[in-house]
């Protein structure tokens, strides 16, 4: 009988959110598979557990993938963690998480720190609706590329930067959505120097124009107003009088019908369909 995948969140930054659930899952594993297994390895001296632990990240998850998925299917139980965070969301264990669902393995999602979550929720912006945009390219063409894809973009917009990069992101941003575009930039989440600062792109970049930033950033950005949507005209409303014609409506009650859901003149539109110049009087 196939083993289990257990995804294990760790935290980004503060140990004591580390949960009993957390801990019990690493503690029951029959071995780990890990981002980095020395920052792994840290955890595991803070929680006093010595645990066999093999490699999976970026670069070698055909390899490293094929090997675990083997001993998950012999049945022994992985946790997967990460060095920071929830594995599989923006994160190379989405593929073994694939590997595994194609492969009937069950795989258990542990909750637990998420950066994205946190910023998002500590923004100050509507969090109703979102999405979730990762790292933006270093090349400067391919991140503008993505961001003009967003231009039109009216849910709130999540994106993870660093630090060395984080100007010219912000550049990017406010050339594309406007200098007066709202912004939360939340850096080192729940470690000793959380900052969260509420700001707009513009000021956003002036300040650290002057102000090299330090940290990793999760950048959470207003998403834009939906498009107005145009009044309706005579024209508008003489094609629904036609449709409703077609329906089987008389002339009169097409041109009652349509003025009522318009909001338009029923004489206008009803001597408009007749061919008259409309009237700019009446209902």
């Amino acid at each position: 009988m196939p083993g289990t995948l257990y995804l294990v969140p760790t935290p980004i930054g503060n140990l004591g959110d580390l949960s009993a659930r957390m801990a019990d899952t690493l503690a029951q594993a029959d071995f780990i598979a890990a981002e980095d297994t020395r920052v792994t390895l840290k955890l595991l001296n803070h929680l006093g557990l010595k645990k066999p632990m093999v490699s999976y990240y970026r670069h070698n998850t055909g390899e490293s993938g094929a090997a675990v998925l083997s001993r998950l299917l012999s049945g022994e139980n992985c946790a997967l963690v990460t060095d920071a965070g929830t594995p599989a969301i923006s994160d190379p264990g989405e593929e073994l998480v694939r590997q595994c669902a194609q492969a009937g393995v069950s795989v258990v999602s542990i909750p637990g720190p998420c950066a994205l979550v946190t910023a998002l929720a500590a923004s100050g912006l509507p969090t109703g609706r979102f999405t979730f945009e990762g790292f933006l390219a270093m090349n400067k063409k391919n991140r503008r590329a993505h961001l003009e894809e967003l231009r039109g973009e009216t849910r709130t917009m999540l994106f993870y930067e660093a630090p060395h990069k984080l100007l010219a992101t912000l550049a990017d941003l406010r050339d594309t959505f406007g200098p007066d575009r709202r912004i939360s930039l939340c850096r080192e989440l729940t470690k000793l120097h959380e900052e969260i600062r509420r700001t707009t792109l513009g000021e956003a970049v002036d300040w650290y124009s002057a102000n090299p930033p330090k940290g990793e950033f999760v950048l959470v950005v207003e998403g834009g107003a939906p498009a107005a949507e145009e009044a309706p005209t005579l024209e508008s409303g003489l094609a629904r009088v036609s449709a409703l014609r077609e329906d089987g409506l008389s002339l009169r009650d097409a041109a009652r019908q349509a003025a009522a859901e318009l909001g338009l003149s029923r004489k206008a539109l009803y001597d408009l369909a007749l061919g008259k110049k409309p009237s700019e009087n009446g209902d």
